[in-house]
């Protein structure tokens, strides 16, 4: 069953974004729309969650966002060394947070804020 609120990410390059999530979250696609022709949309899957990706090859990176992605993980230190070589960014090291997280803050290659945070 699909959630009742997904999160949507758009982005001109929409082969790139979906093997970020594929290769560094282990996410797996349960949808591609339409099934034929050009892609528009491909639905994510990450443990119990959903992620949409849209293609908009007309869509500016670099534009201030307001929202931010938190995946919970279970190594945080481990997924860090894969974050530059598939394109992302790494914005500093983890650290261990007093609400009972590990948690290390990237960008997806397009740009978009991920927390990665692991429980303590």
């Amino acid at each position: 069953m699909p959630a009742t609120i997904q999160p949507m990410l758009i982005t001109p390059d929409l082969d790139r974004l979906v093997a970020f999530y594929q290769q560094l979250l282990g996410a797996e696609e349960t949808a591609r729309v339409p099934d034929e022709g050009p892609t528009f949309f491909v639905d994510l899957r990450i443990k119990g969650s959903d992620l949409g990706i849209v293609a908009d090859k007309n869509v500016e990176l670099g534009t201030p966002q307001r929202m931010l992605l938190s995946v919970a993980v279970d190594a945080v230190d481990e997924l860090l060394p894969r974050v530059e070589a598939l394109g992302g960014t790494v914005l500093g090291p983890a650290n261990d947070m007093p609400w009972g997280q590990r948690v290390a803050h990237i960008q997806d290659p397009d740009g978009n804020a991920v927390n990665l945070a692991q429980p303590i």
